[in-house]
């Protein structure tokens, strides 16, 4: 039985993927600055021409892989939290924070490179990524507010200094990933940073025990 031909949708979908998959794989071979779209568009497979025309830009390639390992964190993210509340959709966050840099490594690591890449001149991915960490720092204020009215953190917490502190040390963790050598990564040491975070946060957030 002959398979069906893919719609024009289908084709675009594919070859995204394929070029994302190519600016990940180039990103953390030789940096984003030297990676052009040229390259992209024939390690993914394509003419050298097709990345131009799909994306304009190497911002617009960027914009793209932005989004898109943005958008699967985000999956994951809701995924580890259900069922969850207060303190302890915190604690999911950091295990899957973890697992997620541990289990997909270079699709993360092009993501924070581009993101640490955002405080250079391009006003719209700098202007991309604050977004992204003003919705992390949102999503952690409603995570202590949801918990504060559950009781299951304490109400007198300090719900927007927990939550800069909380994406604050995130970035450093990552920070201190990306620096490390990529090809012994410190899956222990990974482990631990969140765990201390954890802590940090019961210790900030717990109710009192009475």
């Amino acid at each position: 039985m002959a398979t069906a031909a893919r719609t024009q949708p289908e084709r675009q979908a594919v070859s995204d993927a394929a070029m994302a998959a190519a600016a990940v794989a180039l990103i953390c071979e030789r940096g984003a600055a030297a990676t052009t779209l040229k390259d992209v568009g024939v390690r993914a497979g394509y003419s050298r021409g097709l990345a131009g025309y799909r994306f304009g830009t190497k911002a617009g390639l960027w914009a793209f892989l932005v989004h898109t390992i943005g958008e699967e964190w985000l999956d994951e993210l809701r995924r580890a939290a259900a069922g969850t509340t207060g303190l302890q959709t915190l604690h999911a966050a950091l295990d899957a924070h973890c697992a997620i840099l541990i289990e997909s490594p270079d699709r993360f690591r092009a993501f924070y490179t581009l993101w640490f890449d955002s405080v250079g001149p391009d006003p719209a991915l700098r202007d991309q990524i604050a977004r992204i960490h003003e919705r992390r720092r949102h999503d952690v204020e409603r995570w202590i507010r949801t918990g504060i009215d559950s009781g299951t953190v304490r109400p007198d917490a300090d719900v927007t200094g927990v939550a800069e502190q909380f994406v604050s040390q995130i970035v450093g963790i990552v920070y201190a990933w990306l620096v490390a050598d990529p090809d012994t990564p410190d899956r222990n040491r990974l482990s631990e940073q969140h765990s201390h975070l954890k802590h940090q946060m019961t210790e900030a957030l717990a109710p009192e025990q009475e």
